[in-house]
């Protein structure tokens, strides 16, 4: 169990205290050190934050050929699990924030390590915490307890779920953190491994190694296709809020109903300067298995008013 500033303190606040209790009042010279030592801790458990916000923590834990039980892993599966773990959050983190690019490394990583606190118990496995990301170069939808809970959410749908439902969060974040979730299921798939994920007090678990391979056939890139297509029609509305639209390819029945692009700081002027007008759009269109394809518009630069060539 991991102990916290508060209850470090606190603790050793309360083990001074006794043992200045059981020295005599006269023995000024043996009391001086405990008693500037007792006002030191005093003081740095004032000038905590109050109320104070305890870090929050993820178990990882895991079941197969690498662990001894409840009481022993292999380290250099540790090692290599926990690795590919914090590739994949720190993914999904960058792709919430809309910074996740298709190569190069994984943005602001080393600013929001994940930190391993203890061990976790039940099958073997980790207890980490989580970093606190705050500044401007994170904002609040990218908070830490948002990634684990996608992460989580992810490692379910994917087990337990449709195409569609694992479209929806690649929708969400990127299909490289996508691929960075199939490459930590493939690191403990192929030493004959499974794992659990519990935060937030809810819990999803592998139930065997078979299940867990089901889930990163799912999440591989040979089964998330992303490409772009370019049509010619109008759009029909934009919801700034909810940060979709509505377009009619010209010619065609077909309606596609989209999201906006991150990198799209004011979808207002969607609605000011191109609605209802003949209007060329390149989406980038992505579809998992045999869901139905999403589409995006990822930039206003992919706008352009003359029809495709």
């Amino acid at each position: 169990m991991k102990i916290r500033r508060k209850d470090a303190l606190l603790s050793e606040i309360n083990e001074v205290e006794v043992i200045l209790e059981n020295i005599p009042s006269e023995n000024v010279i043996d009391r001086f050190g405990l008693e500037a030592r007792l006002k030191e801790l005093k003081e740095e458990l004032e000038r905590l934050p109050y109320p104070i916000q305890e870090p929050e923590s993820l178990s990882l834990t895991f079941r197969g050929d690498p662990v001894r039980g409840s009481t022993a892993i292999s380290a250099d599966f540790a090692g290599s699990a926990s690795s590919a773990f914090v590739d994949a959050f720190s993914a999904i983190v960058a792709g919430l924030k809309g910074s996740l690019k298709y190569s190069g490394p994984i943005p602001d990583k080393s600013l929001a390590p994940l930190m391993i606190t203890g061990m976790a118990t039940g099958s073997f496995g980790f207890e980490m915490e989580l970093p606190n990301l705050q500044g401007e170069l994170f904002e609040e939808k990218a908070s830490a307890g948002g990634a684990v809970e996608i992460l989580k959410e992810l490692l379910r749908v994917s087990a337990e779920g449709t195409d569609d439902d694992i479209s929806d969060i690649v929708e969400e974040i990127h299909p490289r953190a996508v691929s960075k979730v199939a490459a930590f299921l493939s690191e403990i798939s192929k030493r004959g491994a499974w794992c659990g994920l519990e935060f937030r007090d809810s819990y999803f678990k592998y139930n065997s190694l078979e299940e867990l391979k089901s889930s990163e056939r799912r999440l591989r890139k040979d089964n998330v296709f992303e490409t772009e297509e370019t049509y010619f029609g109008e759009f029909q509305g934009f919801l700034p809020q909810g940060r979709s639209f509505e377009f009619v390819v010209s010619g065609e029945s077909k309606v596609i109903r989209g999201r906006l692009g991150l990198d799209i700081d004011e979808p207002d002027v969607l609605n000011r300067e191109w609605l209802h007008k003949p209007t060329r759009v390149k989406f980038n269109v992505v579809q998992v298995g045999q869901s139905r394809p999403r589409y995006t518009l990822a930039s206003l630069d992919d706008l352009g008013a003359q029809g495709i060539d």
